[in-house]
């Protein structure tokens, strides 16, 4: 059976959203904030990239042009079968009506297509949907997962049926328990999903005029403007279009990413998941020059059992070969290290991502903790996130810091020997006194 002719839509909303990202989405585009070492969309184009058959990938959001032009130009050249391309909505129009928009470009082409939301983290199983998706013969197949009860009505909750995997029902973030499977915000459409969209538009512009909201302009703009989950998901379950493919425990990985906390596990899954699947995507660390360990602060003894002249990593690590890390510096499990960073004498970093050019003074410790670009950080510090993780989807509660990982915005500056426990710095702060569960604007 020949591969079908496939594009790739990736969701990634506008600079109005992500809101609860900051501070990180102060200074670079949520979609573009790195992960492992990578964008966090360059993880759904990679995915894509690789699927037979796939003709197209196209980026679908409210940002400006320029935004991604960089990026584009640099995924291309690792990626030249497929071209890539940025869609620009004239207006925010949610995650369905950027598709309906832009449907006979999505369609051209193609047979299937996959729609993936940018803000997630995922092994992105897409050839098992692919498998799953001819096998049922329906308009739709979802990506489910299953989850812990407490958690799952705070997302789109699926009831499939056992066997065939038919969705029955799907409630988006149901007041009450209905199901420990949730969608992962990842689809795969025949090109039939563009007349149940027309349907649900054409049903939502005549309950606009049945209201009176807006003049003639207006209400093609919010008849457009609608949700793929609410809209038209609920439509395939009534036809019975709908289908199901379910993670595979212990082996598949996902995850929201909607708070600048929750970079931290995002990271985390990615590594732990390229320690098996990619280990050539991890890093050791590289081999500074003396003149470079003198800048990091005057050499003593390496303690690295691996190599004498570089730092000791624990892997999965991800490091830039920029970076300059003195010989006694530790890192690892579950780090990443950006481009020109300098680390100290016996530096200690643990859960963590260091941002483009920061530094990190002697003895100091980073546990769970996203520090920003061009931060600096003193001797005998320590800056640490709250122990265990926050599946809150929210950074604050009533105005306080809910327990989770520490984040320093751009350009932070530390003193030396403070400790920062569970807080959120906004960019541009000198950092004087310890501080604990504080967001200092």
């Amino acid at each position: 059976m020949s591969n079908p002719s496939l594009k790739g839509i990736i969701l990634v909303g506008g600079p109005s959203v992500g809101t609860r990202f900051r501070p990180l989405s102060m200074d670079c585009p949520k979609p573009l904030f790195p992960i492992a070492g990578q964008p966090m969309i360059y993880h759904h184009v990679s995915a894509l990239a690789k699927l037979p058959g796939m003709k197209e990938i196209l980026v679908v959001g409210f940002f400006e042009n320029s935004v991604f032009d960089r990026f584009l130009t640099e995924v291309q050249m690792e990626y030249p079968d497929v071209p890539i391309r940025y869609l620009r909505e004239y207006q925010a129009l949610g995650t369905g009506g950027g598709l309906f928009h832009f449907r006979d470009q999505i369609a051209r082409g193609a047979e299937q297509f996959f729609v993936l939301n940018a803000d997630i983290a995922c092994s992105f199983p897409l050839a098992g949907m692919l498998q799953t998706h001819a096998k049922h013969g329906g308009v739709a197949t979802l990506l489910g997962m299953r989850v812990d009860r407490s958690v799952a009505s705070k997302f789109g909750c699926v009831v499939a049926d056992p066997e065939t995997q038919e969705v029955l029902h799907f409630v988006e973030k149901p007041e009450s328990f209905l199901s420990d499977m949730i969608s992962c915000g990842i689809y795969l459409f025949n090109r039939g999903i563009i007349d149940v969209m027309r349907d649900a538009i054409q049903e939502r512009q005549s309950r606009l005029m049945d209201e009176g909201e807006g003049e003639t302009d207006d209400l093609r703009g919010g008849a457009e403007r609608f949700q793929l989950e609410q809209d038209v998901l609920s439509r395939l379950t009534s036809a019975k279009k709908l289908y199901a493919h379910i993670c595979t425990a212990g082996k598949d990985f996902w995850m929201q990413i909607k708070t600048g906390s929750s970079v931290i596990p995002a990271n985390r899954m990615y590594l732990q998941h390229f320690l098996h699947a990619a280990p050539r995507k991890l890093s050791n660390a590289p081999r500074p020059s003396m003149s470079e360990i003198m800048t990091a602060t005057s050499p003593v003894t390496p303690h690295s059992p691996q190599d004498p002249t570089t730092a000791y990593v624990i892997q999965p690590a991800y490091i830039h070969p920029t970076a300059v890390l003195h010989p006694t510096a530790k890192l690892g499990p579950n780090v990443s290290i950006g481009p020109r960073v300098l680390l100290g004498r016996g530096v200690r970093v643990r859960d963590a991502i260091l941002l483009d050019s920061v530094e990190v003074k002697n003895d100091s410790c980073i546990l769970n903790s996203v520090v920003g670009w061009d931060s600096k950080i003193g001797s005998w510090c320590r800056v640490e996130g709250a122990p265990g993780e926050s599946t809150a989807l929210n950074a604050t509660l009533k105005g306080y810091k809910i327990p989770s990982a520490t984040i320093l915005g751009k350009d932070v500056t530390v003193a030396d020997e403070i400790a920062i426990r569970n807080c959120i710095v906004l960019p541009h702060k000198d950092i004087k006194t310890s501080q604990h569960n504080e967001i200092l604007m």
